[in-house]
């Protein structure tokens, strides 16, 4: 198998006497979705955090394409972290702001482009997504789906390598919920980024991850395909499919 792009090796991660990680072993791939699932409060988000180094083990590594993340030099992982952008749980659009300058922030915040090249960059973005047109309105003016593609261009508007996903698809209906996720999934495969998503919406998600991550206790109790992880044997995971009626007719 192909070398992983981020690998966590044995990843501790203590809040006082909260020991959030306790011993992460994880292998992301390039061109991959790969969605965390887990109860709530096992650290999924702790863990996504950990990938775009906003938040540093306490013992063990990250590495990126084989080399440790924190032993390299200030402005190598700040390079490094150009690479990555986030999609919020609750889309983090700005309200004072229009929809065309909620895109563009993070092109004037982080690059040297002119006004120009980001205004092109941002109206590509809007009609990719199908959302020309809405630049000058509010987010309040947006419904909830139409936030989430919003929230989607800007964190696809720098050309980014990694987008990371913590719970995507909150607060929305069934409906708009699967609408979500064949989005991520046709950009994803336009665009050949590789996404990392937390998510407990699950059977859904299975059709959109070429591999799932069960965190459990602070460590990681299956990396797979879904399919397999439906037909585990574990009792832990088990006891936590079953309970939601999952099979492999869901899948």
């Amino acid at each position: 198998m192909d070398q992983p792009l981020i690998q966590f090796d044995s990843v501790h991660k203590s809040y006082g006497d909260n020991k959030v990680l306790r011993g992460v072993d994880l292998a992301i791939y390039k061109g991959e979705i790969t969605t965390i699932i887990g109860k709530s409060g096992e650290g999924k988000s702790v863990l996504l955090k950990h990938i775009i180094g906003l938040v540093k083990p306490d013992s063990g590594n990250i590495l990126f394409e084989g080399q440790t993340l924190f032993a390299r030099k200030k402005s190598e992982r700040d390079a490094l972290r150009k690479k990555f952008s986030y999609m919020f749980q609750d889309s983090a659009l700005f309200d004072s702001m229009t929809v065309f300058d909620n895109i563009a922030l993070p092109l004037r915040e982080g690059t040297k482009m002119k006004s120009g090249e980001i205004g092109d960059c941002v109206r590509k973005r809007l009609e990719q997504l199908d959302i020309g047109g809405i630049e000058a309105k509010y987010p309040g003016q947006l419904s909830g789906g139409m936030k989430k593609r919003v929230a989607l261009a800007r964190a696809l508007v720098t050309d980014p390598e990694i987008v990371l996903f913590d719970e995507p698809t909150t607060g929305l209906d069934p409906i708009r919920k699967q609408s979500v996720h064949t989005m991520i999934s046709d950009y994803q495969k336009r665009f050949g980024f590789t996404g990392i998503m937390v998510s407990h919406e699950i059977p859904d998600v299975f059709s959109i991850s070429q591999r799932v991550a069960m965190l459990h206790e602070g460590k990681i109790l299956f990396q797979g395909k879904a399919e397999d992880l439906l037909i585990d044997e574990d009792p832990v995971i088990k006891g936590f499919i079953q309970p939601q009626g999952l099979d492999l007719n869901d899948f």
